[in-house]
């Protein structure tokens, strides 16, 4: 149905589908797709994309919106928030046109007998995935009201983003907004017909809840779980996760309350219900031949299908797998006892040894499993004894998760409890992959069997443009992977080298023992440099917090308690405010270069907020006969988004490239603390505002000829960016160690991918 003079304003859900997406924007028409092949959805009607125009047109505000669009800086993304906000109460001051009020009036008392039935409210954009949603609204002014703050929400800085993003009009298509008949659930939740972790074939993951469907989108409590054969419909696991409160309608709002008590450890679903909801979820994939995110509610037993849209292959937020072959019997033979965020992947089996802090590493012991509240950088020697890790804190950027990748340790972070429930002499396995502790010993497969071997030989004579790198700390293991397929170390941790010698460097200067803290670093940069030599070997001088200093013998004496160390006296701070442990870093890099002739040492300085900052380390410097040459190029990492912002200023003053953060880039464009196990799943380096500042930084640095690399965890993490950052003209990568072989194979195929486009 085109969008013409005579197309209404306002149409009936059962009129929507795929031809009149423009119209009723991607969920209106895929309910109306759904609703056509029978399946039930909640009885609806659309105000349509030309309603939404109408609105505009008649409160004479495209050019004001325009205007406001086309004077603010996209570069700048503090700029983004202030310019939606503007927009959005122009939308809300608008008047309803009368005419398009009474048919949205008349269409909603269709919906029912009785009036003021109480109606969802939800955005339906065009090809764009906004989601914004008012439930249990009811009364026909209330409706209006909510219709247009809808539209608004149409302009929120993440549209904006989004537009941007891809580069489309920042106008935008419009919106259609989807008013539906209330379903007041009694359970409700989110269906994937695929795996959303990308690792398995043919399975259904069911999420339920207890109540409204919000409180499982705001992650305010941990739904069931059920894993589905997508071919048998058999299933395989199921998830009981106890919940105390839920949403529902109370009145005329939406209230939390308390679970039934009988309720808060019952299943939210019987097998004859998930049988039920399983088949309805077969016929959406089968209509789509493309795995699916499906929304489902139920009321008085009776199933209801709220949204559908194509599946996005995204970290998940706690699933049960099924297990490649060789670990499957895991599953059949060992409980699974514990769970929580899965950091480095592999399987270890081995006693538990529960320590508080560094000071009890001594009662650490080969082969043993660590289970701590979270790690710190002094525990890196007993890491190279331990078999895996289990934190009772953290998220994927944490140290524990970051050190352990690095050495191939299997790890679970954030499980909340591992140092209450499991104990010490306790055996038991950790699955890193599954994210899963399990009861007992079950041994890893055998090297033959392991897939990176093969991997690592037909890596091996790839050749990139990009160059792909590797992230260190641990100088003992530098020799074994400088034989691996990377161009060079990308980031070699300063702060790892110096926790080995266990003191509080303050404190071993003032014991008349700085030449302690020069030796272990002139040592271990020696090894390194050695191994790798001629490829280049970037030191990153040391980005100790006050929380992981205070953890050294003696560091209590000399460190503060911060609120927020990763926002506190950190990085270049730390070196203005006292310069001797930079001077000794500086010092082992003076001996490594002349002494042991190892030139391709470069030098990398972490968390310099402002160009003063770095002006003044460059003094400290070149105080110490050190200076940039071509032997000896000095980096800047960007972590934050004045780096991003003020880049141009930070390159005038002297650099010779930068290398992106992407773990306090992120946390500090998102405002997500991350090491916050609890917000784990916003810590998200694919957000369009923190793909937009790591395009920013790409392109000032290509403007003004200077490289670029990425060294956080994105890249290992999330694969997909790296054809972005290679469209984007990204010089290097630098990656964890496990991922090396994997990367520059996608490097590869991205490269031909750009070149072939261009």
């Amino acid at each position: 149905m085109p969008a013409n003079s005579q197309t209404p304003l306002v149409i009936n859900i059962n009129e929507a589908d795929n031809d009149n997406r423009s119209l009723v924007g991607d969920k209106g028409a895929s309910l109306g797709e759904i609703n056509k092949i029978g399946l039930p959805v909640p009885p609806g009607l659309i105000v349509t994309t030309k309603a939404y125009r109408y609105f505009i047109k008649k409160n004479e505000l495209g050019v004001k919106i325009k205007s406001l669009l086309n004077d603010f800086n996209l570069q700048k993304p503090e700029e983004f928030q202030e310019v939606s906000e503007k927009i959005k109460k122009l939308i809300l001051a608008g008047q309803m046109p009368e005419d398009l009020a009474w048919q949205i009036i008349k269409a909603y008392t269709s919906l029912g007998k009785l009036t003021n039935v109480p109606v969802a409210i939800r955005s339906s954009a065009v090809n764009e995935d906004l989601q914004s949603s008012f439930l249990n609204v009811s009364g026909e002014a209330n409706v209006v009201k909510k219709v247009q703050a809808c539209w608004a929400s149409f302009f929120e800085d993440r549209g904006l983003f989004y537009r941007k993003e891809r580069q489309k009009s920042i106008m935008g298509q419009g919106m259609a907004v989807v008013i539906q008949k209330m379903v007041q659930s009694e359970a409700a939740g989110v269906l994937f017909t695929g795996d959303p972790t990308g690792n398995q074939k043919n399975i259904l993951l069911i999420e339920a809840i207890w109540g409204l469907g919000e409180y499982l989108v705001q992650g305010r409590v941990t739904p069931d779980q059920y894993l589905i054969n997508f071919i048998t419909g058999a299933i395989i696991n199921q998830k009981i996760n106890p919940q105390k409160v839920q949403l529902i309608k109370k009145g005329n709002k939406n209230v939390k309350s308390l679970v039934p008590q009988k309720k808060v450890n019952q299943a939210k679903l019987s097998p004859d219900q998930v049988k039920r909801l399983s088949d309805l979820a077969k016929k959406i994939h089968h209509f789509y031949f493309f795995p699916q995110e499906i929304e489902w509610s139920r009321e008085k037993n009776q199933f209801f299908i709220l949204q559908s849209r194509p599946l996005t292959i995204v970290a998940p937020r706690k699933i049960i797998t099924i297990g490649k072959p060789e670990e499957k019997e895991i599953l059949k033979t060992a409980e699974i006892i514990l769970e929580g965020i899965a950091a480095g992947s592999g399987q270890a089996s081995g006693p538990v040894k529960k320590i508080k802090s560094a000071k009890e590493i001594k009662k650490i012991k080969s082969g043993d499993i660590l289970v701590a509240p979270m790690t710190t950088p002094d525990f890196v020697p007993a890491m190279r004894l331990i078999a895996g890790i289990i934190t009772d804190q953290g998220g994927q950027t944490s140290h524990a998760a970051i050190i352990s990748r690095e050495l191939s340790i299997p790890c679970i972070v954030g499980t909340k409890t591992a140092t209450k429930d499991l104990k010490n002499g306790q055996l038991v396995t950790v699955d890193g992959t599954a994210g899963q502790v399990l009861s007992g010993r079950k041994s890893a497969p055998p090297k033959e069997n392991n897939p990176k071997t093969t991997q690592k030989e037909n890596t091996a004579n790839i050749k990139t443009a990009t160059k792909v790198y590797v992230n260190l700390s641990d100088p003992d293991i530098g020799q074994e992977i400088s034989q691996r397929n990377a161009d060079g170390v990308g980031l070699l941790r300063a702060e790892f080298m110096l926790a080995k010698i266990g003191t509080h460097p303050q404190a071993l200067i003032e014991q008349k023992k700085a030449q302690l803290i020069t030796k272990e670093l002139t040592e271990g940069l020696t090894k390194i440099c050695q191994a790798f030599f001629p490829r280049p070997v970037i030191y990153r001088t040391s980005d100790f917090k006050t929380n992981e200093y205070r953890h050294l013998s003696g560091g209590e004496k000399y460190e503060l308690k911060e609120e927020n160390p990763l926002l506190g006296l950190r990085g270049a701070s730390r070196y203005i405010a006292n310069s001797q442990i930079f001077s000794l870093e500086l010092e082992a890099i003076k001996l490594v270069r002349n002494k042991k002739g190892l030139k391709n040492i470069w030098l990398m300085l972490p968390f310099v907020r402002t160009v003063s900052e770095l002006i003044e380390l460059k003094k400290i410097i070149a105080s110490q006969g050190l200076g940039r040459s071509p032997s000896l190029k000095l980096w800047l990492m960007v972590e934050t988004p004045a780096n991003v912002i003020n880049l141009k200023k930070f390159i005038e003053a002297g650099i010779d490239g930068v290398s992106i953060g992407t773990n306090d880039l992120t946390m500090l464009m998102l405002g997500v603390d991350r090491d916050n196990a609890k917000l784990n799943n916003l810590f998200d380096e694919a957000n369009p505002a923190v793909l937009w500042a790591i395009k920013k930084t790409i392109q000032t640095c290509q403007k003004y000829q200077i490289t670029s690399s990425v060294c956080g965890q994105a890249v290992s993490n999330k694969p997909a960016i790296i054809k972005k950052l290679i469209g984007w003209g990204i010089t290097s990568l630098s990656v964890d160690p496990d991922v090396i072989e994997k990367t520059k194979q996608l490097v590869a195929k991205a490269e031909k991918e750009v070149i072939n486009s261009g």
